[in-house]
């Protein structure tokens, strides 16, 4: 989760509230206090709030928080007059662009860093690492419009960020810093996106680097944004950074995006989406009564705009600015937080009962006992991965039992995991600095065809690690089980052709053992035979 990096005077500015009353309440609207320090606070905040994720977004939400300042922040937009044009060749490229100016700014050390961790936390939480999404900002005070977006040949020249001379495109990737970290966004295309202005003059090489010539310094009074992906999330993008620059004084104008069909749109649009809430909704999900008045107070207190329908309904303007708000759920569960979680009473349910452990709780214990036992450290990785790492260097195929995360935070968390091996032999991976042998296990959950399993995975490195060490281990955990068990000749790639067998109970396969295969331990980047095993646990019958 990002950590935001808060100057006390800054914060004080913005919110007209002390810091005392800051530190104290802040934690209150969902969000970890990392540090404190002498002139600053840092802050961890969920990554489904990146409106956070910049003092001007913190100050906002608190005086609402803190009633200093409730109901919906409107933010007026002027026209530029500006337009940009956007080629045909992007389409498959990189085509969704959203672009505002804002004016009259007045930047200091601490507004500009503000502004530039905002792009960047904003690159990461919504962009997935520039990838969908990329924001440029720049100096409007040498570029003429009207601007055009256009798809270019690698061989284009101009002067990037924190160079003095012209690179080509392709020199940029392989050359500069920002190029080198971002060129795998673009390996597959033959051209590349550029945003020039009337005199061709480089705004931006989207998702790399912008041009010199537009730096932002302390100077810098008005500014113009582009926003460019693979989505509509865009939109998302301006409409935060915009509305974070408004908190600063700035005031914002639209431009008029010609896309390739020749029509047009406006950006920002920061109109709010209207949602209808119920009480009784309400009432059932915090499980407290509110009267409408009550509701409309903790509504605005969280930066919503509310108009009354009845004495059981309410229309919610919900703010540009909020990215989050994907089911009525989300403002439910902002009326609850604008209301306290510590106001509400915690009661003894009306019935009771006594519980007891889950089966597989009770196993899964037992296994952790019998592998301790046998001198292995129990480890518990993510169960997030991606099928590079779970199938690629496993040397499996990919199979069609996967679940796959609908929008993963990066590329490295895209699926969950089928199997607990590759996890563990990550792990080995990230210990290659400490001595051998090393012998770890874990017993957790795996998902496959969308139904979640309990699996026990073990292995071990060192240079005599073979076949007959796996078996042995094996042998003890089913034994001390009381589990009958056969082996069978395996075919599983992961492991050496000759040194490994499927594990069967009653039949039916549960598991695979052996010698890991040397490609495979090549990938992982060891240098060490390993043996391993992995199994599903069985329910008692």
């Amino acid at each position: 989760m990002p950590v935001i990096t808060l100057p006390y005077n800054d914060l004080e500015n913005l919110t007209s509230a002390d810091r005392s009353v800051i530190t104290d309440r802040i934690p209150m609207i969902g969000a970890d206090i990392e540090r404190l320090e002498n002139d600053h606070i840092d802050i961890e905040f969920f990554p489904d709030r990146p409106d956070l994720y910049s003092v001007e977004g913190v100050s906002r939400a608190l005086r609402g928080f803190l009633e200093i300042e409730t109901g919906m922040c409107e933010y007026d937009v002027s026209t530029s007059g500006f337009e940009i044009s956007v080629d045909t060749k992007l389409d498959g490229i990189r085509p969704w662009l959203a672009c505002a100016v804002i004016r009259g700014i007045k930047f200091d050390s601490n507004s500009i860093k503000s502004l530039m961790d905002l792009q960047e936390d904003l690159h990461w939480g919504l962009g997935r690492n520039r990838k969908k999404i990329s924001i440029g900002v720049h100096d409007l005070k040498d570029i003429q419009p009207p601007f055009r977006y256009i798809a270019v040949d690698p061989d284009f020249e101009f002067v990037p960020l924190d160079f003095s001379e012209p690179m080509s495109l392709q020199e940029i990737l392989q050359k500069h810093p920002k190029g080198i970290r971002f060129a795998n966004i673009l390996e597959e295309h033959s051209m590349y996106p550029l945003i020039v202005d009337v005199n061709d003059n480089v705004l931006s090489f989207p998702p790399i680097i912008n041009g010199n010539l537009t730096r932002v310094t302390e100077d810098t009074t008005d500014l113009f944004i582009d926003v460019t992906g693979l989505s509509d999330s865009v939109d998302t993008a301006l409409n935060i950074v915009v509305t974070a620059l408004a908190e600063r004084g700035g005031k914002i104008e639209s431009v008029k995006i010609i896309s390739p069909e020749a029509t047009s749109r406006v950006t920002p649009q920061l109109d709010p989406i209207i949602r209808k809430l119920k009480k009784e909704d309400i009432e059932s999900i915090i499980g407290i009564r509110m009267s409408m008045d009550e509701i409309i107070h903790n509504l605005e207190k969280m930066r919503y705009g509310t108009e009354v329908v009845d004495n059981e309904t309410v229309l919610v303007k919900v703010p540009p600015y909020r990215a989050d708000i994907l089911h009525n759920y989300d403002i439910i569960e902002d009326i609850a937080i604008g209301y306290g979680y510590e106001n509400i009473q915690p009661i003894f349910p009306e019935c009771s009962t006594v519980g007891c452990e889950h089966t597989l709780s009770v196993i899964g214990d037992r296994l952790r006992e019998i592998m301790i036992g046998l001198e292995y450290f129990q480890v518990m990785p993510f169960t997030l991965t991606n099928d590079k790492i779970h199938f690629e260097w496993m040397c499996r195929d990919k199979t069609d039992d996967v679940t796959y995360v609908l929008h993963p935070i990066s590329e490295d968390q895209t699926m969950l995991r089928t199997t607990i091996l590759p996890n563990l032999l990550e792990i080995l991976s990230l210990n290659q600095h400490r001595e051998l042998p090393q012998r770890i296990f874990e017993v957790g959950e795996v998902v496959r065809n969308e139904e979640n399993r309990m699996h026990i995975a073990a292995v071990s490195i060192h240079p005599n690690a073979n076949f007959t060490e796996v078996q042995e281990i094996v042998d003890a955990v089913m034994r001390e089980q009381v589990l009958d068990y056969n082996l069978s000749e395996s075919v599983d790639p992961a492991f050496m052709d000759g040194r490994r067998a499927d594990i069967f109970v009653d039949g039916k396969k549960i598991g695979v053992m052996g010698e890991f295969y040397p490609q495979l331990i090549s990938n992982f980047g060891l240098g060490q035979p390993i043996a391993g095993f992995e199994m599903q646990i069985l329910p008692e019958k």
